[in-house]
């Protein structure tokens, strides 16, 4: 038995139905906490419903001795997001641990992506993780105690195809970055999750079955540990990106370089910039903000001399 635990602990997790979510849901109701199942049971498209797979997830979690319930809303939707939060007070009494992991997944690459394509993702990814955390965040203050996971992806680096599903996944860490800043000396952590792991959504059009197919080494249930210690009472960093799958675990970070100071900044050329190229991008001494003022204290500090 684990020695961490989460007894006590409410948890709800939306897309639990399969894939990723599943093994979030599982391993939560494992370590003793009582888990809300969010799926509405939509294709990869988000298209559609389904309550089947929320319920076969809370029979399993049940049948291993936890408490669970479903939950059908449609998180893309403010009422469907709200309705997630209070099943958690309805059911069990209070919401401390929100994992939103809700996606889809609409291929697509310029010229042949849409508005369409990016409002696609963005409505799930995007606004359902948004409805879900506002409709949270008053309970999470009032008890001055909260952990919330979103989810991102090393998609944000970018694959031929996918730039809605890139474009949504990125804006997570600015929205961890941000509720971060604005949660004050509450005790509520909100980091990014970064899965790797073999599902439906990772499957493009046309692809054989052989391909998509289990692989133990991508199996859902490696990525569960660290959304679990992210969940957990004894994680106090916030606003951070952690990747995991494949037995592997890793803390990903956008980085600054130190770049190039000019002598005379009021008197910068295009030719300046040019010139110092090499500079500019070289990663040697770089460093790593942690908020928006710590970046301009070093991006800015040559304006602000120490006295």
């Amino acid at each position: 038995m684990s020695g961490l635990r989460l007894d006590g602990r409410v948890a709800a997790v939306t897309g639990a139905g399969r894939g990723i979510g599943r093994a979030y849901a599982e391993l939560l109701g494992r370590l003793g906490a009582k888990v809300v199942v969010n799926d509405a049971g939509g294709s990869t498209l988000g298209l559609g419903s389904d309550r089947g797979p929320a319920d076969e997830v809370v029979g399993r979690i049940r049948a291993a001795g936890g408490a669970a319930v479903a939950n059908y809303g449609d998180v893309s939707e403010a009422d469907g997001g709200r309705s997630v939060v209070e099943t958690a007070v309805a059911e069990f009494g209070r919401i401390d641990i929100l994992v939103n992991n809700a996606g889809n997944m609409v291929w697509g690459a310029l010229p042949e992506a849409t508005i369409e394509t990016i409002e696609a993702h963005w409505a799930v990814h995007v606004r359902g993780s948004y409805n879900t955390c506002f409709a949270a965040w008053p309970h999470l203050l009032k008890q001055n105690y909260g952990r919330v996971v979103l989810t991102t992806s090393a998609g944000i680096f970018g694959l031929p195809g996918n730039i809605g599903y890139a474009t949504a996944k990125a804006s997570f860490i600015g929205m961890a970055k941000s509720m971060t800043a604005g949660r004050g000396d509450a005790n509520i952590t909100i980091n990014c999750i970064a899965p790797n792991a073999m599902t439906r959504l990772a499957a493009r059009p046309g692809d054989e079955p052989a391909q998509t197919g289990p692989m133990p080494s991508m199996d859902p249930a490696l990525v569960a540990p660290m959304v679990a210690y992210l969940a957990h009472d004894s994680c106090d960093v916030s606003g951070e990106v952690f990747v995991a799958g494949a037995g592997r675990f890793a803390r990903l970070f956008v980085g600054v370089t130190q770049g190039h100071l000019h002598p005379d900044p009021a008197n910068v050329t295009v030719d300046d910039v040019a010139a110092n190229w090499a500079a500019i991008n070289d990663p040697a001494g770089y460093y790593v903000p942690t908020t928006l003022t710590d970046w301009a204290g070093h991006y800015l500090a040559h304006l602000y001399p120490p006295r």
